[in-house]
């Protein structure tokens, strides 16, 4: 009789203990299948993801292919409508190159406009090519100059790629008389709060008044040169000399006569030894006057390509 009570007294125990397995099994399968789910979502909307991105890009270059297209439609209808109307001459096929190679270095000094430099190198590049194959009808002699000019082009722009532009030269020096102006701006507060803690009530509205106006020159001219820094950014040279000569003005309210007049002749000076030497950044008004002045004298010019200063003169 006792194993028989022990026996029976166990066994509700191993009933509960299979039932709390079956559970945990059940709630195991349970969450397997959820980690399933989740990971058969987590892949289906990453392939949908990289579908979406895939097809964006077979879009952008399904536009770049048409734009291209575009241009090259456009190129050859400004060449049929730019096309002399001549009698029918031997040289006509001859001509009708020279002119659409006309139009190529026209676009060729568009992109140098635009700061495109490589893609101008790779059009004179291309162009070289096709003076050279056997379609071009255009003269020997008139075809050797043209290919000299491209090849004197291609060098000189090539080698100023591996330099900074000049508007990011003025940039830099904008920059710099803009980073000296707030460190003056600052220092001008600093005195005012000296003066304010020091002087009588009557000598300090005095100095409030002329340091304030200071102040407000310094911000209009720091101001100035942000649109003069835009406008070197979209290469605008007779937007940028006026912001420049603007910003001189207002700072030059603020030097004293006889400073003016030497920081005059100190840039005079300075500019006999080197037009294009640029301070690193100016420690002084008279500095940032002759910095403005020097900006304004070497302001970016888009020079043309030697090329199409060849086929624009008349050729006989």
């Amino acid at each position: 009789m006792p194993m028989n009570s022990e026996s029976l007294s166990k066994d509700p125990s191993a009933l509960q203990q299979r039932r709390q397995a079956n559970m945990f099994l059940l709630r195991l399968q349970w969450v397997v299948i959820l980690l399933l789910i989740g990971v058969l979502l987590w892949l289906y909307i990453s392939q949908q993801r990289f579908q979406h991105t895939v097809n964006e890009r077979l879009q952008s270059n399904e536009q770049v292919v048409s734009r291209l297209n575009e241009m090259d439609d456009r190129l050859f209808a400004m060449s049929q409508q730019t096309l002399p109307a001549t009698s029918a001459a031997v040289n006509s096929q001859a001509q009708n190159q020279l002119d659409l190679l006309r139009i190529q270095i026209q676009a060729a000094d568009r992109l140098l406009a635009d700061s495109n430099g490589s893609a101008a190198i790779d059009l004179l590049q291309g162009l070289h090519w096709q003076l050279s194959q056997k379609s071009n009808e255009i003269a020997p002699a008139l075809t050797v100059v043209i290919k000299q000019s491209l090849v004197k082009d291609i060098e000189r722009l090539q080698a100023r790629s591996a330099q900074p532009s000049s508007w990011q030269l003025q940039n830099l020096a904008i920059q710099n008389i803009q980073d000296f102006l707030y460190r003056h701006e600052r220092a001008a507060n600093t005195e005012l709060n000296s003066t304010s803690q020091k002087n009588t009530a009557t000598s300090q509205f005095t100095d409030n008044s002329r340091l304030t106006r200071r102040q407000l020159t310094i911000h209009e001219a720091i101001m100035t040169l942000n649109l003069a820094s835009q406008a070197s950014n979209m290469h605008d040279r007779d937007q940028l000399v006026m912001y420049l000569n603007q910003a001189r003005k207002q700072l030059q309210t603020l030097m004293p006569k006889q400073a003016e007049s030497q920081a005059s002749i100190d840039n005079k000076q300075q500019s006999d030894k080197n037009d294009l030497q640029t301070k690193s950044s100016p420690r002084n008004m008279p500095e940032v006057i002759e910095g403005l002045d020097r900006l304004i004298v070497n302001a970016p010019k888009i020079s043309p390509l030697l090329t199409s200063q060849i086929l624009n003169k008349p050729q006989r």
